[in-house]
């Protein structure tokens, strides 16, 4: 009986599933012929219309396919993730659009992305306002990422009971060394010896941030938050040192005091902030129409589409393997092959590199950094640099003509590193395994049963030395440096964009759109398309070739909460081949 309600219960869980894959499989199908047939199905813009922008779901660099995307289910239209580059389009078209009056931000719930990605939303948003449009914000409660960005806004209204954060920032990094040494894992690590700043690997070293870390981390740190402040009292007319005052007492937490210092406008409930938006646009609270930014972007044509010559945006996003990648991994053989069919493309005229990574493979990276080499020769070569372009993120950028970063952009970690862990003792003295080998030769297990030998550590700790010379001569070469002016800066240290440019290793602050700009400029072009590279996956295939996994991440999720990211974390570490070049990524910055 056991069994038959077992068997019952995996054939009513499969029938599910293929029923969900089937019905997903089936709208992708019935959308394409739909979109083939040429049925208008974009949504038709009212006069004194108001753009809602809410972002609960989260910003990517570049908007994912969506196989759902022509049909409507009962939601906003606003709940799925959106791609930076599709918002800052919506943004532009909505400042020169007369049926649009202004912009509501609904801020609840607010997911936002990275600090450079919130910065060029923010960006955008005071663009808009050149126009004469109002921005007009509301949130029952504003998380300090959704108050940066609401900071633009003419009016900022918050509901009674609700707060403003504002804290400054702050990073949080976990260290393992103490779990390793209870259960007996000796983790081998392997650093150049100027790599003091290289601070990937302290979590397997020590049980707190070292000297240098504290130091990096301080001074970057220091730099976002200055860069922030200095921007939201700006918007806000505070002085800076009466804003971290603020900021430092937590004062921001009553909405009547917050309203007091001129941190909002108004203390209202939703309904309230309806009728002020009905009022501004001359309507009828009835008659106020508001349009979702996902529905908005769909009467959005990319700009000059006519245009013979091209710029190649190629989007280089997540940590870097070898192999094929993703749209969310940096896979060295999709990015080498979209950028040696860019500089190929007699249309395509130049190339904007658009980096936001963390780093990783150190060999895929050198993979790609070639045929960036080959491609600068052929045509201009511009990197724009997102949220993270470090280590191996700025390994790939190093040799562009033009390096266009945020200033809140993490950048530089110009180091590598080697880790092997040792579970000998964790199988002997802990579960009371034991392991014997034969070879063929000294050195044909090099494995992680037991400690690596004086030899084994040396040759590595060779190669580790080989491949940071291999890393600062690129970046000596591309920024026109001595290799001991790059080690100066290097030796694996973070640098935020604004102190990134202050040494060297970018040549200017601004957005992909100013990347574009001077890529157009430097290629002497005026009218030309973008074509955004590599071609992104099919989701529905990657779906089915990630289906296992994404169930057990969902099911991690929803047992860990937020703490998923420690799993998600641990799983990274796992996957490790080779030497790395990446950053001390696992840094959460509240």
């Amino acid at each position: 009986m056991k069994n038959f309600f077992k068997y019952t219960l995996a054939t009513i869980v499969g029938g599910i599933i293929t029923f969900f894959l089937a019905f997903l499989i089936l709208a992708a199908i019935v959308g394409g012929i739909v979109a083939a047939s040429g049925d208008d199905s974009s949504v038709t813009i009212k006069e004194n219309s108001i753009l809602k922008v809410k972002i609960d779901q989260g910003i990517i660099d570049r908007e994912p396919l969506d196989p759902m995307a022509d049909f409507k289910f009962a939601s906003d239209g606003d709940t799925k993730i959106k791609g930076l580059n599709v918002i800052l389009r919506s943004i532009d078209a909505a400042s020169n659009d007369s049926k649009i009056k202004g912009i509501y931000l609904d801020a609840n719930s607010f997911a936002g992305g990275g600090l450079a990605t919130l910065e060029s939303l923010r960006n955008a948003l005071l663009d808009f306002k050149t126009s004469g449009k109002f921005i007009y914000s509301y949130a029952e409660a504003y998380s300090q990422k959704a108050y940066y960005i609401a900071s633009v806004s003419d009016s900022i209204f918050v509901n009674p009971a609700g707060a403003v954060e504002l804290k400054g920032i702050g990073a949080q990094l976990m260290f393992f060394k103490n779990a390793l040494d209870k259960y007996g894992v000796d983790m081998q690590i392997i650093r150049g010896p100027n790599n003091k700043f290289k601070s990937a690997v302290e979590p397997f070293m020590y049980d707190k941030m070292s000297p240098a870390n504290r130091e990096q981390m301080n001074v970057f740190l220091g730099s976002i938050w200055d860069n922030m402040a200095n921007q939201m009292a700006i918007s806000r007319n505070i002085p800076l040192k009466d804003f971290n005052i603020i900021a430092d007492s937590l004062w921001s937490d009553d909405p009547q005091r917050a309203l007091s210092l001129n941190l909002i406008d108004g203390v209202k409930y939703i309904d309230e902030v309806c009728a002020i938006l009905a009022n501004k646009v001359g309507v009828e609270e009835e008659d106020l129409e508001m349009v979702s930014l996902s529905d908005y972007s769909t009467t959005v044509s990319k700009k000059n589409v006519l245009a013979k010559d091209k710029i190649a945006v190629i989007y280089a996003v997540g940590e870097i393997k070898s192999g094929e990648g993703n749209d969310e991994i940096i896979g060295s053989e999709r990015i080498a092959k979209a950028v040696r069919k860019a500089r190929k493309d007699s249309t395509i005229k130049a190339i904007v590199l658009r980096v936001n990574s963390p780093g990783g493979s150190a060999l895929a990276s050198e993979i790609m950094w070639r045929e960036l080499v080959l491609a600068k020769e052929a045509k201009p070569l511009v990197v724009s640099m997102g949220d993270l372009a470090a280590s191996g993120g700025y390994y790939i950028a190093c040799m562009a003509d033009k390096i266009i970063a945020q200033p809140n952009t993490l950048t530089g970690s110009i180091g590598v590193f080697g880790m092997i862990p040792n579970f000998e003792k964790l199988l002997n003295e802990k579960i009371g395994i034991t392991t014997d080998e034969v070879s063929t030769n000294a050195n044909s297990v090099l494995g992680v049963f037991t400690p690596l030998t004086p030899f084994q550590l040396k040759s590595i700790q060779q190669s580790v030395v080989r491949i940071y010379g291999t890393f600062i001569g690129h970046v000596a070469e591309g920024r026109g440096m001595t290799l001991e002016q790059v080690d100066a800066i290097g030796q694996g240290r973070v640098w935020s964009g604004t102190n990134a440019l202050e040494i060297g290793l970018v040549d200017e602050l601004g957005n992909l759109d100013r990347a574009i700009e001077v890529a157009a400029e430097m290629a002497k072009i005026e009218k030309f398309k973008i074509k955004e590279m590599p071609k992104r996956k099919n989701p529905l295939e990657e779906m089915m070739k990630q289906f296992s996994s994404n169930v057990k991440l969902s099911i991690m999720k929803s047992e860990l909460g937020e703490n998923v990211k420690y799993y998600n974390y641990l799983q990274t570490l796992k996957e490790m081949d080779g030497v790395q070049a990446r950053i001390p990524y696992f840094i959460e910055l509240n």
